[in-house]
């Protein structure tokens, strides 16, 4: 399996679903190199980059590709999130949001396509059950996962045959994601959250199909989830 992943680029690799990711990746033979505005545990390698900046992701894809040849995966994991009424939103807050979520992972992809070309590579892109219906409070993150989903699809017509894309929609995962939101946008006691070490190997499934067999979307929610469907 190893050789078939190669390089693997994750983005928001530091924590998360992305750290997990990068976990997967190493522990199947592959090389995970994590993009992130933080340090990433473990000494996995890393571009340290600010997502929010398409110019800066790109061009840290350009070091990766650079450094290794081999890149043959990317994962866009990175997404934030500040939960808050649109009027009592910050401008900047609401533009970082879909910066980050919709622009990042599309300059990521942009940057990386040419040797996910070269390579016969896969995309995994993470969306959200909120890409596919909404909540209120959250109109800068389903605006940018209801792109997330547009982009993809639309990817995944354009590269057919060349090169793989699938979509992940996950529901609530137990991770720090929901730390530093007010009471009222964290989830109840009794919410059931995926463990992200679950949806990696689901991540880890779509990249390792073989050529020709395409996984293209992916929904993956606890048992018991109020976003879907």
């Amino acid at each position: 399996m190893g050789s078939e992943l190669g390089t693997v680029i994750v983005t928001g690799g530091a924590s998360g679903l992305g750290a997990a990711v990068a976990a997967a990746v190493a522990e199947a033979g592959g090389t995970p190199v994590v993009l992130d505005r933080r340090e990433p545990e473990n000494g996995v390698p890393r571009e340290l980059v600010d997502l929010a900046s398409p110019t800066d992701a790109r061009a840290a894809v350009a070091r990766v590709v650079e450094e290794h040849g081999d890149v043959r995966g990317v994962v866009t994991a990175a997404g934030i999130d500040s939960p808050a009424p649109l009027a009592d939103t910050a401008w900047e807050d609401w533009e970082r949001t879909v910066a980050v979520n919709l622009l990042g992972t599309a300059a990521v992809v942009h940057a990386a396509l040419p040797a996910l070309r070269a390579n016969g590579g896969r995309i995994v892109t993470v969306a959200s059950t909120l890409g596919l219906r909404v909540f209120g409070d959250a109109t800068a993150y389903c605006a940018s996962k209801f792109g997330v989903v547009g982009f993809t699809r639309s990817l995944a017509t354009e590269l057919a045959g060349e090169v793989g894309v699938t979509m992940l929609v996950p529901a609530g995962m137990r991770t720090r994601f929901f730390d530093d939101r007010d009471e009222r946008y964290k989830p109840g006691p009794d919410a059931q959250l995926v463990d992200p070490a679950e949806m990696a190997e689901a991540v880890l499934f779509a990249l390792t199909r073989p050529a020709g067999v395409e996984l293209r979307e992916l929904v993956m929610t606890p048992s018991v989830e109020p976003s879907w469907p």
